[in-house]
């Protein structure tokens, strides 16, 4: 590819302000927030962390330097597969951006590598392992940098849920080219995992930019499991029948199974997983970006650096681990700021499956306790009687001062009880029947269930035998998650579901402290904030046929280009040409999100179709 082609008409953006890039290339008129502070102390060479959520637009904070600044910005990113997606989005703006990684062949590789020595590329993606090969960093200290941005910078962190081992060797930029600036940004980090990035990246002395992490947009919500597929099903048929989603699981089998799930129920729901071909999971990926209305159902495997803007949901069918996994997994959702919605069903199996993990892990002692804090906040914000969202924020050192009223318990405020008796009964119960056995017997020994296994065991003649008949299974099921969440009650660390006794259960089994539990909420058939109708209402469609018609117009440029439709303009930059109905290309280019080079490549294009919708 001839990488000087890409923006002829471009002037030298490194004679332009950052104000000016921003305009002419990527066609905002102001920055965001913070966004103009990172980006005038990159420009001004030098380094900066930056914390953003997802959809605050952390890309702009090293592109628009890229482009400022001489040279070429070196951007290392964790994901060979999503580099493609990138490039092609920003050399749709024109600007000459190009990757290496292990897909490419060697006369592409070698034409990239030209292009960096040459000076014609402005960004250059690159994976850590290879940016570390000793051949890519000969080349680099040859060419002329602009920049090195580590995206994606909590996989530095060995304490964090994404950790790659490749990460740790960039600790030799600051060593090999100490006059580059360096500008590491992440979404998800405690302030354990800042200073470690800090640290690893040797950028303690360098000034830290922390924006909010709340996503207004999205409404959380966590509801008890009782059966999962059905819960899953009922919720996207009446919530979010049309619409791009996320379902995530913990197993690779649990993914081929709800994907086949909701493929048999007519969704086009696709499976994605570490063991599946590669060639699958590339495929997968490719039609969730590019196409509407794609459901992916994955592991952890998938998502990092996911850059599309109209997902509107994302469901968890098992706990997450922690939560930075939480976040960084519900913030793919709506990061064009629409209404979104962030679901899970969580049950006590969850509870026990994940501890007996930790538990058994060959992880330091130190190792054991930090994750156990972890889950402890992830299973504290699941059972929380308050606003979800202001023990989410609290978590990450962010404070909401009053309740957001866009998560499930702030609008369906969740009941509790005194449950002092029946935790009595239930600690009694582990501790007659000889802390060997798993919820679903012990519940059946506190409802009086007569049958042969307790029989046998001669558990009908224990004092608790009975005695719980006054509650439901499920309510007895919801006692026991409780006390599992709360540290009162473990699981057998061998791995065989029997419930322990701990030794903070002692003031409850005395009765020398109180103890109120969460009333688990009847399952109701509601719509959502992040519902479709909601969408539509968000982005306030006046013009069904003229946005129908301008998607279309959309998709046909997307396909020709081989790249998502979002990449052409996204749907709030669809939505102003809509509004604005401009009829020459000056007043098109006074659109939000149509820079210089999206104009001139589309501008005929969609002025052509506003002309035929207002005759039509």
């Amino acid at each position: 590819m001839d990488f000087q082609q890409l923006s002829p008409s471009r002037p030298d953006s490194a004679q332009q302000s950052p104000e000016q890039v921003l305009h002419q290339v990527f066609g905002y008129e102001q920055f965001r927030p913070l966004q103009g502070d990172v980006v005038a102390e990159v420009v001004a060479g030098r380094n900066a962390l930056v914390l953003m959520p997802t959809g605050g637009g952390k890309s702009l904070c090293y592109q628009v330097p890229a482009l400022v600044r001489p040279g070429t910005a070196v951007v290392v990113s964790p994901l060979i597969a999503l580099m493609q997606d990138q490039v092609a989005a920003l050399q749709q703006l024109g600007v000459r951006a190009a990757f290496l990684n292990s897909t490419m062949d060697f006369h592409e590789a070698r034409a990239t590598e030209n292009a960096l020595m040459t000076g014609e590329l402005d960004l250059l993606y690159c994976a850590p392992e290879r940016l570390l090969q000793p051949r890519t960093l000969e080349l680099l200290h040859q060419a002329s940098l602009a920049l090195f941005a580590i995206d994606e910078a909590h996989c530095v962190s060995q304490w964090g849920h994404d950790f790659r081992a490749d990460y740790l060797g960039l600790t030799m930029l600051a060593e090999q080219f100490p006059s580059v600036p360096r500008i590491a940004l992440t979404a998800t980090a405690d302030e354990r995992t800042r200073q470690e990035i800090a640290e690893r990246l040797s950028l303690t002395e360098a000034r830290h930019f922390i924006s909010g992490f709340d996503r207004p947009n999205i409404q959380y919500r966590i509801t008890p499991k009782v059966n999962a597929n059905k819960q899953l099903l009922d919720f996207i048929k009446s919530e979010h029948q049309d619409d791009a989603g996320i379902v995530y699981c913990l197993s690779r089998n649990k993914v081929e199974a709800t994907a086949k799930m909701l493929a048999d129920k007519g969704y086009t729901a696709l499976p994605y997983h570490a063991g599946l071909p590669a060639e699958d999971r590339a495929r997968h990926q490719e039609r969730f970006l590019r196409e509407d209305g794609v459901i992916v159902v994955a592991t952890i495997a998938f998502g990092m650096g996911i850059d599309k803007p109209d997902v509107r949901f994302v469901a968890h069918l098992d706990l997450p681990k922690s939560l930075e996994a939480y976040y960084q997994e519900t913030g793919r959702a709506g990061r064009d700021g629409n209404p979104s919605t962030a679901w899970m069903v969580y049950g006590l199996q969850d509870v026990i499956k994940l501890r007996q993990m930790l538990e058994g892990s060959q992880g330091s002692d130190q190792f054991k306790r930090i994750e156990r804090q972890k889950m402890d906040a992830m299973l504290g914000l699941c059972e929380v009687t308050g606003c979800r969202r202001q023990v989410l924020l609290r978590y990450f050192g962010d404070e909401l001062e009053q309740p957001c009223n866009n998560c499930d318990t702030c609008l369906t405020p969740p009941e509790t009880w005194d449950g002092a008796l029946a935790v009595q009964k239930a600690l009694s119960c582990v501790y007659r029947t000889g802390q060997r056995f798993g919820v679903t017997y012990l519940i059946d020994v506190l409802r009086g269930s007569e049958n042969d296994r307790i029989r046998q065991s001669g558990h009908h003649k224990v004092s608790t035998f009975g005695i719980g008949e006054e509650l439901s299974a499920n309510e007895w099921k919801s006692v026991f998650r409780q006390l599992v969440a709360n540290g009162y009650l473990r699981a057998d660390p061998e791995g065989y579901g029997a419930l322990q006794l701990t030794e903070a259960c002692r003031p409850l089994l005395r009765g020398e402290q109180p103890i109120r539990l969460r009333k688990d909420p009847v399952a109701k058939r509601t719509r959502g904030a992040g519902g479709s109708g909601a969408k539509k209402a968000a982005l306030h469609v006046t013009d069904p046929e003229g946005w129908e018609a301008l998607r279309a117009c959309r998709k046909a440029l997307a396909e020709q280009q081989g790249v998502p439709p979002y990449v052409i303009f996204h749907d709030t930059t669809l939505l102003e040409i809509l509004e604005r109905r401009p009829a020459t290309m000056a007043e098109l280019a006074e659109v939000n999100g149509v820079g210089a080079a999206k104009l001139e490549k589309y501008g005929e294009t969609f002025l052509a179709e506003l002309a035929r919708l207002g005759t039509a």
